[in-house]
């Protein structure tokens, strides 16, 4: 089907979706953006209304293009035309935000970062809709678009909201950073990491500091960082402890 998508002109796509049963018609989204061709995300771009259409296949579209293995630059343009400036339910909103993260860290992945226009502005709707961001659901959604991103240079500003957040806003960056590659996990991030668990600058929840002591411990640990864990687990619940010492006995093997 897909391949046969990929030899059609706009309309006949366009057609096809205009005219698809009903139980159908996510198929036929989802493979409409699997193909990528030029007609098929210009069909996708005349029929989607992200005013009108259900909230369950405006969601099937922003799944699939997040989930697209190479997107192209033009897959995340239609993404972003499509959440700009619209009053949208905060499902589809929150599924487009976590997908706009999705397109940039693949297109950087092939290199296109820099490169792209698509790709600048889809880095600065989320930084700037995180800067403007005032509810905590709202930076929640940002921090896990940045994630799925996994851009280094955003690193310092994940580690901000780590340290000076509350516990949604903390647990979200903690498992924003996570995400990268021990490469990117430096001396700051470790510093930060160990303030947090250690609860240096202010108390923290138990699932941000357990976080921070996975973060320590799954990137190269320094000696000095299992036995302070160690140590800090006396103080600990006995769950959060036993979990501690499970963690760092399968490091140890």
């Amino acid at each position: 089907f897909i391949q046969m998508l990929r030899s059609a002109k706009k309309r006949d796509v366009l057609q096809l979706l205009r005219r698809a049963p009903e139980e159908m018609l996510p198929f036929v989204v989802e493979a409409a953006v699997a193909t990528q061709s030029v007609a098929s995300l210009a069909a996708l771009s005349d029929f989607l209304d992200f005013g009108k259409e259900p909230k369950s296949l405006l969601e099937k579209f922003l799944y699939a293009a997040a989930f697209s293995p190479r997107p192209s630059g033009e897959l995340l343009r239609l993404v972003l035309d499509k959440l700009d400036g619209k009053q949208l339910a905060p499902e589809v909103w929150e599924t487009g935000i976590v997908a706009v993260g999705s397109l940039v860290g693949k297109l950087c992945q092939q290199k296109l970062c820099g490169l792209q226009q698509e790709v600048e502005h889809g880095v600065e709707t989320i930084l700037g809709g995180l800067r403007g961001a005032k509810e905590e659901p709202e930076v929640v959604v940002y921090l896990l678009a940045l994630g799925n991103a996994g851009l280094p240079e955003t690193i310092p500003t994940l580690l901000d909201y780590a340290e000076e957040g509350p516990t949604a806003v903390t647990t979200a960056a903690i498992s924003a950073l996570r995400r990268f590659p021990a490469q990117h996990i430096s001396r700051k991030v470790k510093r930060a990491m160990r303030r947090i668990f250690h609860e240096k600058r202010k108390s923290y929840e138990k699932t941000c500091r357990l976080a921070a002591a996975e973060m320590l411990l799954d990137n190269e640990p320094l000696p000095m960082d299992v036995l302070n864990i160690l140590l800090a687990t006396n103080e600990l619940e006995t769950e959060t402890a036993t979990f501690l010492l499970l963690k760092v006995q399968n490091s140890l093997r």
